[in-house]
């Protein structure tokens, strides 16, 4: 049967010193990305962000639950977004998120925005849009957020059972855990300078592989024109990315199996 499929050594980390001259005037906040289920450097993000008096979002849409020196992210800035679109670690049967926050100020804001700008129908105070939640997915995500943890914890099992059999393969990165630092691994993400041949290899052994993700922003129809670089790293990564089966069911001997393959290319 198909399995189907639901970051290194060469983990970069934020150096606040020097980072001046990628802050303007215009900057207003940071957004911190927790990608793949693994959090963000969320201290060093802080600290640029109070030097240069600058605001925090976590966009935490991968990361229901993971652990950051201890605290779960969503909780480490001024405000998160999370995604419970259905393919998520917490996700909903259609389309929903959610922003938290400790600042009533913003929070308040959020909810005018999310209804239409309204706080009283038909009573519209700024131009808002229509984000609601609905009462149906709520109720979905009610009955899931209780097994969340264990869930999360069944995907860390199968990270470890990844990197345990993959840990000696040639060509091939692996994904690392920084420190004080617990992911959740929304994705298992591998890394082969010959992706392309090793995607099609798993796909006539019956393994179903993703990339995520295939064309850097930067690359884009949208940008392309207006925003004209060269981002070597992200640009050597888009072509080297492979994301392995991964979610909270996947069993051992499938584990094993599509290790086996890989170890065989």
């Amino acid at each position: 049967m198909p399995i189907p499929v639901e970051p290194d050594e060469h983990t970069y980390h934020i150096d606040p010193k020097g980072i001046k001259a990628a802050v303007t005037e215009k900057t207003k906040a940071i957004i911190a990305v927790h990608l793949y289920g693994q959090p963000a450097d969320m201290n060093a993000i802080n600290a640029i962000a109070k030097k240069f008096n600058l605001k925090v979002i976590e966009d935490a849409a991968q990361a229901h639950g993971a652990l950051y020196h201890g605290k779960k992210v969503g909780g480490l800035s001024d405000a998160a977004g999370f995604s419970f679109y259905p393919s998520k670690n917490l996700g909903a049967l259609g389309d929903g998120g959610a922003v938290v926050t400790n600042n009533d100020e913003l929070a308040d804001r959020v909810r005018l925005l999310r209804n239409y700008g309204s706080k009283k129908k038909y009573f519209n105070e700024i131009q808002g849009f229509n984000s609601r939640l609905d009462e149906l997915q709520a109720a979905f995500l009610r009955v899931k957020l209780p097994k969340l943890d264990q869930w999360n914890a069944q995907r860390q099992q199968i990270a470890q059972l990844y990197l345990q059999h993959l840990t000696t393969q040639q060509n091939l990165i692996l994904p690392t855990i920084a420190k004080a630092t617990s992911p959740v691994w929304h994705v298992f993400v591998i890394r082969h300078p010959q992706r392309d041949s090793l995607q099609q290899y798993l796909k006539n052994a019956g393994i179903e592989t993703l990339i995520h993700y295939p064309v850097p922003p930067h690359l884009s129809g949208a940008y392309r024109q207006q925003y004209p670089i060269h981002l070597p790293i992200t640009e050597r990564l888009a072509t080297e990315v492979l994301s392995l089966p991964m979610f909270p069911f996947l069993g051992d001997e499938q584990v094993a199996y599509v290790s086996s393959v890989i170890q065989g290319f």
